[in-house]
């Protein structure tokens, strides 16, 4: 199995900077609100889905050892557990 070459804090960053600075503007619609977003953050490719796991296995197929940060689109987090999620948008 390829691992990505970037440490997990620049997957971090890199993911939010990415989606605040160049991503979010574009995808934060009320059709996608609720929809999550994977990121390659090496290449700045984004996939928009119902489902993570598709979402970045779309990314991997372009490339295999891609490090992918997700975001869900209008609200604070990707999945609550035992709490919620707080929405961003309206």
């Amino acid at each position: 199995m390829l691992y990505p070459k970037l440490s997990d804090e620049e997957i971090i960053q890199r993911g939010k900077d990415l989606y605040q600075n160049n991503i979010r503007s574009q995808v934060e619609t009320v059709e996608n609100a609720g929809k999550l977003v994977s990121i390659s953050v090496e290449t700045g490719e984004y996939e928009i889905g119902d489902d993570l796991l598709i979402t970045s296995r779309r990314l991997q197929a372009k490339q295999l050892d891609a490090a992918i940060w997700a975001e869900r689109i209008g609200y604070d987090a990707v999945y609550a557990i035992g709490g919620s999620l707080i929405k961003t948008i309206e």
